[in-house]
């Protein structure tokens, strides 16, 4: 069985900083979250909250329609049915695999334990493995373990602090996938705290992202990425940069590369300058177009580049553009604009 959260307007303070101010979100049963957010944001402290290892200053928190956390009331951490796993692990050395899988499964009979063991071992992959020693796994392997130890007393809320930090990018990517996909066929709610956004956009289906200790925006990757509710989180979410435009009539901005047109209202009225987002994704190459940028720099990915491109006028933008496309510095390509989503904000 898994849980439901809510979380009403909480807040937390350290001395005279506060850190958290007046975040709500919830969760239904099932659902997978992410707070992404830079070091110092108040992520963790959310985090720790949640799990009751904080107090909070305002509001309260809610698992299963069970109030668990208000001002001068805290249920004790065991007493939530919260499974955690941390940024080390936090697996005993002397402890064989399955005797660290069974370490939180008190009260069970040995063949109770045994079975829910061998289980979850075969869910993430490690069913030959229970006779080893954590120093003789991966670092991969390691975080499987730890993650079926969280899983084994059945918990309603996964708590995941900064799960797969110390692994290098490859195996961060594939293991975030697959422990996603174990949570989902756990039907397990869960939240995941990092700062990364590709773990964040691989990892969940809602993500809040935390400026100041509060929550700038509570949507999917998706609407993150297209639809950022200010400039401070376009900014922040994956690359860009910000073209001078006019607003024109009928949801129209004219650029120096043209004119755009939205398929939402523009928060501004005709005449007013706005920055207008571009996206890497909204620059094509195109060497049949008339407008031409000079590439000022070039980073290789593999099956593309990544140019940043120098308009006549002097912004700059970037482009992905296929790998085969080997343009040298200082050349000058064809670019032409592809947006379904207009994204300008007021100049500030």
């Amino acid at each position: 069985m898994s849980g439901t959260l809510e979380i009403n307007h909480v807040s937390q303070s350290y001395g005279a900083r506060t850190v958290l101010k007046d975040i709500s979100f919830r969760l239904g049963d099932g659902a997978i979250a992410c707070l992404l957010g830079a070091s110092g944001c108040g992520k963790t402290t959310a985090l720790r909250c949640i799990a009751g290892f904080e107090e909070v200053a305002e509001g309260q928190i809610v698992i299963n329609n069970e109030v668990v956390s208000r001002p001068g009331f805290s249920v004790p951490p065991e007493a939530r049915r919260i499974g955690m796993v941390f940024q080390d692990y936090a697996l005993f050395p002397h402890l064989t695999v399955a005797r660290n899988v069974a370490f939180g499964l008190h009260g069970a009979t040995n063949g109770t334990r045994a079975t829910r063991v061998a289980e979850l071992l075969e869910i993430v992959g490690l069913g030959a493995m229970g006779h080893r020693y954590p120093h003789e796994l991966s670092g991969g392997q390691q975080q499987r373990v730890a993650l079926a130890r969280a899983l084994a007393p059945r918990p309603a809320l996964m708590l995941l602090d900064e799960p797969f930090s110390n692994l290098d990018v490859e195996m961060r990517e594939r293991l975030s996938i697959e422990v996603r996909d174990i949570l989902k066929s756990q039907h397990t709610t869960t939240i995941l705290v990092t700062h990364d956004q590709n773990e964040a956009f691989t990892f969940a289906d809602e993500i809040g992202v935390m400026m100041n200790g509060s929550i700038a925006q509570w949507a999917s990757s998706y609407a993150l990425y297209h639809e950022p509710a200010n400039r401070e989180i376009a900014e922040f979410i994956g690359r860009g940069a910000f073209l001078p435009g006019v607003v024109l009539e009928g949801n129209r901005v004219k650029l120096e590369l043209g004119e755009l047109h939205s398929d939402t209202p523009l928060q501004a009225a005709p005449g007013a300058t706005v920055d207008v987002l571009l996206r890497p994704d909204d620059v094509l190459h195109d060497d049949a177009s008339p407008l031409q940028a000079k590439v000022v720099t070039k980073a290789f990915r593999g099956a593309e580049f990544i140019y940043t491109l120098e308009l006549p006028g002097g912004g700059r933008i970037m482009s992905f553009v296929p790998s085969h496309h080997n343009h040298a510095i200082g050349e000058k390509i064809g670019i032409r604009l592809e947006m379904d989503h207009v994204v300008a904000f007021a100049r500030t």
